[in-house]
């Protein structure tokens, strides 16, 4: 397979040689028309927290097959060539059954090889109404060992992120283990003190989820968890990059105080993702889709993950955050796979590297033209 356009990361205009990886990389010699139309050409988009899409829940543990490959299928229309469906708090026996389902799509479906593995946002995480946002509160419940092998168990050990609160007392010890099997833990959905938030990132935490989401609608101006974890230079941080979940203002703050290197895209996609404005079920709830764009809990103005697209969170970044499309693709591709620890995906468009490109243009937008996964064309 060969392919060109303008190299994201370098300016050039380049010819890349792929299959399963990439073989070759030439810089050709005439200087780039950087016009509206130009092609642009950069690994392709990696998503780690997408809890479903094209009204489809990855939550609900009826889900079959088919209604996973129609969310996947749309996924990957946006760029997105690896993802991480994301299992939220549920109850046990929904969890597993989810997760299930999923690895017997990663194993069976047409673009499989898109499923790069599971994050399972909860269910240990804080019960307060803010931080706990749209998590259902009954199933709310402390670290469990013995639960978190179950999911590797029926997922084939393809659980490759878990996002909890570092507020429970058994959080330190659970972390160490959990980053010993080879999982990252990311601290979301809290309401942790300095020293518990410490204790997690001692422990191994690398992430924070969606930094400025799942929090408290008023908090003490400092300190406060999220000072602390902006602060952690050893933290990362995901971003919902919507102009819904978070202003400009914190954005751009943000954006500042974790830097590029140390941020992360996300959309947090749910079921009514990539469909018209309407009534939803997510789990054992449902949402409304507005107008806007807004996804809330029925009857509420509470979100419920988002309808982002991640070929429209980049150009966001570029928009709202003052990023250059470079610094905005870094964020959506070699910085989620280093924090997930994707193999073949960690040094952007190299030889060797995985065959995973994607081609656009980026005008107010990021207009997909082809992506590719492992040299195999899927839009």
């Amino acid at each position: 397979m060969n392919c060109s356009g303008i190299d994201v990361e370098t300016g050039e205009r380049i010819a890349v040689e792929f299959d399963q990886t990439i073989r070759s990389i030439q810089v050709r010699e005439e200087t780039p028309d950087i016009a509206d139309d130009a092609i642009w050409i950069a690994p392709g988009f990696i998503d780690i927290q997408v809890n479903g899409f094209a009204g489809y829940d990855f939550n609900d543990p009826e889900v079959t097959l088919g209604q996973v490959a129609t969310a996947l299928n749309m996924i990957v229309t946006t760029g997105v060539t690896r993802c991480l469906p994301t299992v939220i708090t549920g109850s046990p026996h929904g969890m597993l059954a989810c997760l299930t389902t999923l690895r017997r799509a990663q194993r069976e479906l047409p673009n499989a090889k898109a499923i790069a593995g599971f994050h399972v946002e909860g269910p240990y995480i804080g019960a307060e109404d803010g931080p706990r946002g749209a998590h259902p509160l009954q199933w709310v419940r402390k670290p469990d060992l013995a639960e978190y092998h179950r999911w590797q168990e029926v997922t084939d050990h393809n659980v490759r992120l878990v996002t909890l609160s570092p507020h429970f007392e058994e959080a330190p010890d659970f972390i160490r283990a959990v980053v010993a099997d080879g999982c990252a833990i990311s601290i979301g959905h809290t309401g942790a003190t300095a020293e518990q938030i410490q204790a997690a990132v001692d422990a191994g935490a690398t992430l924070s989820t969606h930094l400025g989401n799942g929090a408290h609608k008023i908090m003490l101006r400092h300190p406060n968890y999220l000072w602390e974890q902006l602060a952690e230079d050893r933290l990362s941080a995901s971003f919902i990059v919507d102009g819904i979940h978070i202003g400009r203002a914190f954005l751009r703050t943000a954006l500042r105080a974790k830097t590029v290197e140390r941020s992360v895209l996300v959309t947090d996609a749910s079921a009514p993702a990539g469909t018209p404005p309407g009534h939803y079920k997510l789990g054992e709830q449902y949402a409304d889709h507005l107008e806007d764009g807004r996804v809330v809990l029925a009857g509420t103005d509470k979100l419920a993950g988002s309808s982002l697209k991640m070929s429209q969170g980049i150009a966001n970044l570029v928009h709202l955050g003052g990023l250059s499309l470079r610094d905005a693709v870094q964020m959506s591709t070699v910085n989620p796979a280093r924090i997930v620890n994707l193999e073949g995906r960690q040094d952007g468009l190299s030889v060797g590297e995985r065959g995973d490109i994607v081609l656009f243009r980026f005008r107010d937008t990021v207009e997909i033209v082809a992506s590719y996964v492992d040299g195999r064309q899927l839009t």
